[in-house]
């Protein structure tokens, strides 16, 4: 059982809450443009997401250069399927990859700023966790805008086969899982450390006091 997040009870209303992360979201991609494999973004649209180690900012956080090993064709010792499709990447594809994650973890900073307006307001923790699921699977379709097909079949296949679902498991079944709100909540607005290591991102959370 995954060690829970502390809940957040303190945080500004915000209004248009539906809307609001759908146009936070919009501001990071806009101007994504696909080439192959390619991913340009506009000046500052990832690095508004970065914070400087140190700073006490939260959000997307480099913490070591990426690795400049040619892709690994031997077997891959991580459990983690991401992990080792990285490895498998080339040095210009793996700065790819840190770009799309750092966008994610943007995206995850707009979830804690929701979930404190959320409970500022007086939310339920199944609303709540009902929410962050729902936005979880929307920063999905976000920041798979910027992978290749192949990457993204990948991920849909792995899915489907486990939850039936291409772009993840429901809130219910989530709940199935944990067996409380507060747990779905906590699993939506997680982040793979194993990835961000890859890397050499690491994701700090953004209290309320400071979203």
């Amino acid at each position: 059982m995954p060690t829970l997040r502390h809940s957040r009870h303190s945080g500004p209303v915000q209004d248009s809450r539906s809307s609001r992360f759908g146009r936070s979201a919009r501001t990071l991609v806009v101007s994504a443009v696909l080439a192959g494999q390619a991913v340009l973004f506009a000046p500052g649209a990832v690095q508004a997401a970065v914070c400087s180690p140190g700073t006490g900012a939260c959000g997307s956080v480099v913490v070591a250069p990426l690795s400049q090993q040619p892709p690994s064709a031997g077997p891959c010792d991580s459990p983690e399927p991401v992990v080792c499709r990285i490895r498998a990447q080339t040095p210009e594809q793996r700065e790819q990859s840190r770009e799309i994650r750092m966008m994610y973890h943007g995206l995850l900073v707009e979830m804690d700023r929701e979930e404190c307006a959320m409970r500022a307001a007086g939310a339920s923790e199944e609303e709540i966790a009902q929410r962050m699921v729902q936005l979880r699977n929307e920063a999905k379709e976000i920041t798979r805008a910027g992978m290749s097909p192949e990457e993204v079949r990948a991920l849909e296949e792995r899915n489907i086969a486990k939850y039936g679902n291409p772009l993840g498991p429901t809130a219910d079944q989530l709940y199935a899982k944990y067996g409380s709100w507060e747990a779905v909540t906590a699993a939506s607005t997680r982040t793979s450390v194993p990835v961000d290591r890859e890397l050499g991102l690491e994701y700090r959370e953004c209290p309320c006091a400071v979203v």
